[in-house]
């Protein structure tokens, strides 16, 4: 996959000034631990062997200055490891706003395929990795950098010979933490997607899990769980064994590093090529190379984790919403609500078969039609094409004259309501979710909309009222409370166009007679399309069954089969 190095570094563009001031102080805090092994090879050469009656002074005069470096480079350090965590961070809340805010674009088709758990791994898993990079990468990589380029030249001003022998054993190196970066690659990545089926099967069970214990099959949640846990395991295993590799391997230079030091450099000394204090300034500046190295393992790991998580991240970034607006598109201002469907065939996917084929359709402005047929007849999908859940394969839907895909996005269905069977809640108040249909809305044309909805006596019967906590999907609720709920967001909505999903085939009779009238009230003077089961009857006689009359309007309704 082709790494997108300009959109990875467009990120630090914000916080420019201050990352180039982190990076100075890790220069700076470099600079200075370079300095201590010089003072050292100067005590113990030039002070140490010179005059020793004056030499007690400058070691003074040397401690000193080496508590002032000291201070130095914990200062420079405290301000690397705080503002470089903050730019990290800064930079990791940026990421996932971006990632959020491109999910909410990507179409329904994007869902249809995909786990909800992945896509949570996508956004807290791997951008946590991908921060810690964008922190630690640069700042380590040029702080080692520099460390290593200044202990060669070092070095080599020291004694040549020796530290060409120590650099025979970095070629194979290098080859060797080449060959490991690939493998912990691919193996990082295969754990990121692994978790990710975790995810994907703990929001699953959760989610359904009173359909769990209806069951009785806790069991089976925990096996499925288990399966996924384990391979999760296995992928880890593997990861772990080519870091193994990879550290061990590493470390076995560096001791061969070592010992040929220690043993040239004593050569060297017994040669008279070579003194004392030169071999221990040599092994002080010897860990310069090496840190570099043994940084590099941890180092290795937290770039490939930083990359396949940013690699990751760009695979969502890059998809393309399916349907999105035209450039240009209308924005509508005025909608009397007719809706014409134009020899339009719709399938699902292209290897798919048709779902319907010709199918064409005129309803006039402010007619109340249903759509009738068994499950599986194309009702919802019919539906679904009018707000561009998914866009016509063939054929044309217009809205009041227009094409609906010539139609800003935002613009179409903030004029289209739907009421689904399956009601969705979000989490928090009742205030917030009737909100949800207009985030505008004050407190009294809430309260207005939930009497129109019938809602408002059971919320203030409510411990709370209108500010009582509903729960995850209103789970506090039951099932004829959230559908008035959702009808009461519609109310606030107040949209020309109305489809209704089957509102009200999940409830009991009390309940649904209750919701009746808040559709009818809602249905007036707009647009409604009605998605009815088969049963449905348009003469609406008495002796029909609730099912059967429940959305029927006499001398308005019409019957689409």
């Amino acid at each position: 996959m082709h790494f997108p190095i300009k959109k990875f570094l467009s990120y630090y563009r914000p916080y420019a000034m201050l990352f180039l001031a982190v990076l100075g102080c890790a220069v700076l805090v470099s600079a200075v631990t370079l300095a201590f092994p010089l003072l050292v090879r100067y005590i113990t050469k030039d002070v140490l062997e010179g005059d020793l009656s004056t030499a007690l002074s400058e070691v003074y005069w040397i401690g000193a200055l080496m508590l002032v470096l000291v201070a130095i480079q914990n200062i420079g350090n405290f301000f690397v490891d705080y503002k470089g965590h903050e730019i990290g961070a800064r930079m990791e809340r940026d990421l996932r706003s971006e990632l959020f805010a491109h999910m909410q674009k990507l179409s329904t088709s994007f869902y249809d395929k995909e786990k909800t758990g992945q896509l949570m791994s996508r956004i807290t898993n791997d951008l946590l990795m991908l921060a810690e990079l964008y922190h630690h990468g640069p700042e380590d990589y040029l702080k080692y950098f520099i460390r290593f380029i200044g202990a060669i030249v070092i070095l080599f001003s020291i004694n040549a010979p020796l530290t060409i022998a120590v650099f025979c054993f970095f070629p194979f190196l290098t080859i060797f933490v080449m060959y490991f970066n690939k493998k912990l690659n691919r193996a990082l990545r295969r754990n990121k997607e692994r978790i990710g089926d975790v995810n994907a099967q703990v929001e699953d069970s959760l989610a359904g899990i009173r359909v769990v214990k209806s069951f009785a099959n806790e069991h089976v949640e925990i096996e499925k769980f288990n399966r996924e846990n384990n391979r999760f395991l296995d992928s880890r295993k593997n990861t772990y064994k080519a870091e193994a590799y990879f550290y061990n391997g590493v470390e076995t230079f560096i001791q061969l590093i070592t010992i040929t030091l220690i043993i040239c450099g004593s050569a060297s000394i017994v040669n008279q090529t070579l003194d004392l204090a030169d071999l221990i300034t040599f092994l002080l500046y010897i860990s310069f190379l090496v840190e570099p190295i043994q940084r590099l393992t941890q180092m290795s790991t937290l770039f490939q984790e930083g990359i396949t998580g940013f690699q990751r991240f760009m695979e969502i970034m890059n998809l393309k919403p399916a349907i999105e607006s035209k450039e240009n598109a209308i924005i509508l201002r005025e909608v009397h609500g007719e809706i014409v469907f134009q020899q339009v065939s719709f399938r699902y996917e292209d290897h798919l078969d048709d779902v319907f084929t010709n199918l064409s359709l005129t309803v006039r402005p402010g007619e109340y039609v249903a759509l009738v047929g068994p499950s599986g007849a194309g009702k919802t999908t019919i539906c679904s094409l009018i707000p561009r859940s998914y866009d016509v394969t063939t054929g044309n839907v217009l809205l009041d004259g227009t094409d609906v895909r010539d139609i800003d996005l935002q613009s179409l269905r903030k004029n289209i309501g739907v009421v689904q069977q399956d009601v969705y809640l979000f989490a928090g108040t009742v205030m917030e979710n009737i909100r949800y249909g207009n985030p505008e809305a004050s407190d009294e044309e809430i309260i207005a909309a939930a009497r129109h909805a019938n809602a408002h006596d059971f919320i203030m019967s409510l411990p709370d009222g209108y500010n009582s906590e509903i729960g995850q999907r209103g789970v506090k609720l039951s099932g004829g409370q959230k559908q008035r709920l959702s009808i009461a967001r519609v109310f606030l909505k107040n949209p020309p166009v109305l489809i209704l999903d089957e509102a009200t085939s999940a409830l009991d009779n009390e309940s649904e007679s209750i919701i009746k009238e808040s559709l009818e009230r809602l249905a007036k003077g707009r647009t409604t399309i009605v998605i009815a089961p088969p049963v449905y009857d348009p003469q609406c006689r008495p002796d029909n069954r609730i099912n059967q009359r429940r959305n029927c309007r006499a001398g308005h309704t019409r019957r689409v089969t």
